[in-house]
């Protein structure tokens, strides 16, 4: 899944989407952001990485299409139909699935995304970092984006509202730079590089131990 199940950018009188969490919190979620091509400090990140890579929950593909643009070879993968639409008509690869169900070039894979916090997907980030650890190759890494320290980690139960409508709910975690390694240890994963960027987002590097 992605992190948003309506992908449709809502009217201008419309209100916010606001990811809500069961505790009645409001999560960090920037929905222009997710709509929009990739930003200056993901293009710096996305220069960094060695292809081919997948994106988990790719919503509508600004990652994806960045990459091609980089003649790097990218796939994304989301259960979103609309998010999939989207990403269609951005010109980017994609595939509609669960990233749990099988994919193309298992163990092939150079690196693996998880940015937007969608390593919160399914509400346990050891069970989603063994199978990024799957998809990619022996010497693969995957880019997590993370919280700020301090945040640790936590699950959730959360869903999306506008205009005092919701989505349904789904499982989801949090996961902070202070506990991405403890999680990516049993995950058969270690810490090459967890630093912030000039805007203050944090993204932790992880790769096979050895």
């Amino acid at each position: 899944m992605s992190v948003l199940t309506a992908t449709i950018r809502p009217p201008a009188e419309a209100g916010p989407v606001v990811l809500r969490a069961d505790t009645g919190e409001a999560l960090e979620f920037d929905l222009g952001r997710w709509h929009d091509p990739a930003t200056a400090e993901e293009r710096e990140i996305l220069a960094t990485v060695d292809g081919p890579v997948i994106d988990l929950g790719c919503g509508p593909g600004r990652l994806v299409a960045r990459l091609a643009s980089q003649r790097i070879p990218a796939l994304g993968v989301d259960s979103s139909p609309s998010a999939i639409a989207l990403a269609r008509m951005r010109g980017a690869t994609v595939l509609q699935r669960d990233l749990f169900a099988p994919l193309p070039g298992e163990g092939r894979w150079g690196t693996a995304l998880l940015f937007d916090g969608n390593v919160g997907i399914g509400g346990d980030p050891v069970r989603l970092l063994t199978r990024c650890r799957e998809l990619t190759d022996g010497g693969g890494h995957v880019v997590v984006e993370v919280q700020s320290p301090g945040t640790g980690w936590r699950r959730l139960t959360a869903w999306f509202e506008r205009d005092g409508r919701r989505s349904e709910s789904f499982a989801w975690a949090l996961v902070g730079a202070d506990a991405i390694a403890a999680l990516a240890r049993p995950a058969g994963l270690q810490i090459a590089d967890l630093a912030p960027t000039p805007s203050g987002r944090w993204f932790a590097r992880l790769q096979t131990p050895g």
